[in-house]
């Protein structure tokens, strides 16, 4: 029973409209773009980040403005399948060089035990997409708190997406 108030507490708190989230200010919009262009091989102007929470944990997906893009899909793709290959082994660290160490989400991550959280990569026609789900409402929280403050760093190239009851692959 407190496992599923608690999951409900935690799907309400998701659906929470992205005007009530309030985005970082111009200096720290600035700052993380500019360390991100030294993680991020791709051009955060020609693409978008989105975070889509999930009730087992959420789906990043960066996607190209244009379509016809390549250059950029390619890098994007590229990007997304070497971070997804650092956070299966628990390496959070190129996140961390963009947000910094006490990013919220962050420790909590960084901390779970191999196997914890389900990291599953795949492309999309214009980019691609990360999977994350677990069986902890603890590590729920904290990837749901991790996207929260990519949304808000990123706030510039990145938009929520539709909060997910299930896990919804491309």
């Amino acid at each position: 029973m407190k496992l599923s108030i608690m999951r409900m507490i935690i799907a309400l708190l998701a659906a929470t409209p992205a005007q009530a989230m309030e985005k970082a200010g111009e200096k720290r919009l600035d700052e993380v773009a500019k360390r991100g262009t030294h993680v991020m091989p791709f051009d955060l102007e020609k693409t978008t980040h989105v975070f889509s929470k999930t009730n087992q944990g959420g789906l990043q997906q960066v996607v190209v403005k244009d379509k016809s893009d390549v250059k950029q899909v390619k890098l994007i793709r590229a990007h997304l399948y070497e971070i997804s290959e650092d956070f299966k082994r628990g390496d959070f660290s190129k996140p961390e060089r963009i947000h910094g160490k006490g990013m919220p989400g962050l420790a909590e991550l960084k901390s779970a035990k191999s196997g914890r959280i389900k990291i599953e990569y795949s492309v999309l026609p214009d980019g691609a997409q990360i999977a994350y789900s677990t069986e902890s409402p603890q590590l729920v929280d904290a990837i749901h708190h991790w996207f929260d403050a990519q949304l808000r760093d990123h706030a510039r190239h990145a938009v929520p997406g539709h909060f997910h009851s299930h896990m919804h692959q491309k």
